[in-house]
């Protein structure tokens, strides 16, 4: 069996390593200081901490370097991030971490998933037996499930972590005070929800005072963030779902609050206090699959993560990827991209509402039922129907195919690690850039529109479909927060958001650096393609302009142009016990690799 070789140098990023700062860079000429520096690996001890955003590394990394642990530092970087990067996380959202002990050399996870009220039923988001269109559905208070992200640090803290909530949170509460620097990306996303933020008159305060784009080099600053953190500090993650606050949450969604000019139909949705005080995360097993004789662990569902990346993971298992060229790893990357989704769209969903069979879709035996469909010379034709994990029959499907669903494409991710081994990998999200549009007023954060990743309808007449909405159920995801141990010590921690690419960029991304040989940052940047059981494979710039396209072309491949896809972030041990950090090179504007101690030993 082929072995990778998991610790590799860097030999074109070396040198930005080394000169890499974990703290701000020098203040400029008005006193102001500047942002912290932003660059995309870092290597070091002492702890690492990737985030798509410099000022949020590096609040996680003041907590490591001042003895904190690594799931107070997530907590602190994810704190940071909803003041940062508020069209893709924050309070008012949720999302899944995933823990890895030193101390017990065990994996954990956290379900922190919204959830739908407790009226919910399959016809939510149906209106005279048919679907409304997906526009009305999320900017709306119908698509706004029970926000999961501060109940996931508080069960994350409760179970492993070593400070207190209202500590950790200072970082950000000063970030959302004083303000931050806006970019090119914050801006760009900013006019892209333009039209949906000016309708609300508390979100186009916030975020387009004066009804103008913020300007790139200014300071954004959100006073009533800062407050709504002070009170978690002061009180808990309870009274987000007790109280004040949360009386605050229901009536933004029962009652949106849009400007009396706007023309858009803004739907009202159901949520009540009793479906806020009746949330809870949820610790469950993670997935694992064996992979190139390492274990490789992630989200179980609610998410599809941990089983559709298992599940292709397993696929390619039997083929010895490192030495096929380029173009036929990337077929054969391609097609068990595509068969893993036709087997998630069929069998994953709700565990609490359908019977998933999580156990067998991550069989071996499983995946070789399967993996005998694909051919070096020829292309699979999408919607592919799925197979049967129970009762697997080598080359065979069962039942009738149904196509993918759309899935947002917005979300953030975090991984950390401690000068004690410990790690989390912990996605995060409000699910569109810029959620729901309804910021919650005088309290600085946006409400998810998570509910949309519920199917609207069958998605596919007479095929049973595991995601329709239901009473208290949390909708399907395709956050992949992974974490591999070799012999029960951590190798690597990646993730990334982008809804359902996701799943391709952490399969892509895993294979590209165990099978391929590609240092942890390289892999990250390395141009990616998206299959999700669609008539159309998508492929970034890279991809379409490569001579590869054409190969595959050959081989029946058909494509489709996506700018971008994902934003993964990871850390990786190295062999000498350094910690190494790494993110993207360009996307959304770079991320941020930090280390606490970036030269020799602490």
């Amino acid at each position: 069996m082929h072995r990778p070789a998991v610790a590799r140098t860097l030999p074109l990023l070396t040198v930005v390593a080394a000169l890499v700062s974990t703290g701000a860079a020098p203040p400029a000429a008005t006193g102001t200081p500047a942002p912290p520096v932003k660059v995309p690996v870092a290597a070091g001890y002492g702890g690492a901490v990737a985030s798509v955003d410099a000022d949020a590394s590096a609040a996680g990394i003041a907590v490591l370097r001042s003895g904190g642990n690594a799931v107070d530092a997530a907590v602190a970087t994810a704190a940071a991030l909803g003041v940062t990067e508020p069209y893709s996380a924050g309070i008012g959202g949720g999302g899944y971490l995933v823990f890895y002990d030193a101390r017990s050399h065990r994996v954990h996870t956290v379900d922190g998933r919204e959830t739908a009220p407790a009226t919910a039923t399959e016809t939510l988001f149906q209106e005279n037996g048919a679907p409304i269109p997906f526009a009305e559905g999320q900017t709306s208070g119908l698509g706004v499930g029970v926000p999961g992200t501060p109940a996931t640090w508080r069960t994350a803290l409760d179970a492993w972590g070593s400070r207190s909530l209202g500590s950790l949170l200072k970082p950000a509460e000063k970030l959302a005070r004083d303000g931050f620097t806006v970019d090119s990306t914050f801006r760009a996303q900013t006019e892209a929800n333009q039209d949906r933020f000016k309708d609300f008159p508390d979100t186009a305060k916030l975020f387009l005072p004066g009804g103008a784009l913020p300007v790139v080099g200014s300071t954004f600053k959100n006073p009533d963030l800062a407050a709504t953190y002070a009170e978690l500090a002061r009180k808990g993650t309870g009274a987000l779902y007790r109280g004040p606050l949360a009386e605050d949450i229901v009536r933004a969604v029962r009652t949106p609050p849009v400007d009396p000019a706007a023309t858009r139909k803004v739907r009202p949705g159901d949520l009540t206090t009793g479906d806020l005080r009746a949330y809870a995360t949820k610790r469950q097993e993670p997935t694992r699959v064996g992979y190139r004789g390492l274990d490789v662990y992630s989200m179980a569902p609610s998410s599809s993560g941990g089983t559709t990346v298992g599940e292709a993971l397993n696929i390619m298992e039997r083929t010895d990827v490192s030495k096929l060229s380029e173009a036929q790893y990337l077929h054969r990357f391609i097609e068990a991209s595509r068969i893993s989704f036709a087997d998630r769209g069929r069998w994953v969903g709700d565990p609490a509402a359908v019977d998933v069979p999580t156990r067998e879709l991550l069989s071996q035996r499983f995946a070789d039922s399967r993996a005998c469909l694909i051919k070096p010379d020829r292309t699979l034709t999408s919607p592919l129907a799925p197979g049967d994990p129970r009762h697997p029959v080598p080359c065979a499907t069962t039942g009738q195919a149904a196509p993918t669903t759309y899935e947002g494409e917005n979300t953030t991710h975090l991984t950390v690690a401690d000068r004690w081994g410990n790690v989390v990998s912990y996605t995060l999200t409000i699910e569109s850039t810029g959620g729901s549009a309804i910021t919650v007023p005088g309290r600085g954060f946006l409400l998810n529109n998570e509910l949309t990743d519920f199917s609207f309808a069958p998605a596919a007449p007479g095929v049973p479909d595991p995601n329709l909405p239901g009473p208290g159920k949390r909708p399907r995801s395709s956050m992949s927060p992974t974490i591999v141990l070799d012999d029960g010590r951590p190798v690597l921690a990646v993730g990334s958001p982008g809804g359902a690419t996701i799943i391709t960029t952490v399969l892509q991304t895993l294979t590209g650096h165990l099978d391929r040989g590609l240092p942890l940052v390289d892999a990250i940047a390395a141009p990616r393609a998206s299959q999700r059981n669609q008539t159309t494979t998508e492929l970034e710039p890279g991809l379409w302009n490569s001579p590869l396209r054409a190969e595959l072309e050959a081989l029946g491949q058909a494509f489709r142009q996506n700018p971008e896809i994902g934003a993964a972030t990871g850390v990786q041990r190295l062999p000498d016990g350094r910690w190494l950090a790494a993110a993207e090179t360009s996307r959304r504007g770079g991320g941020s690799a930090m280390v606490v101690h970036p030269r020799g030993n602490p």
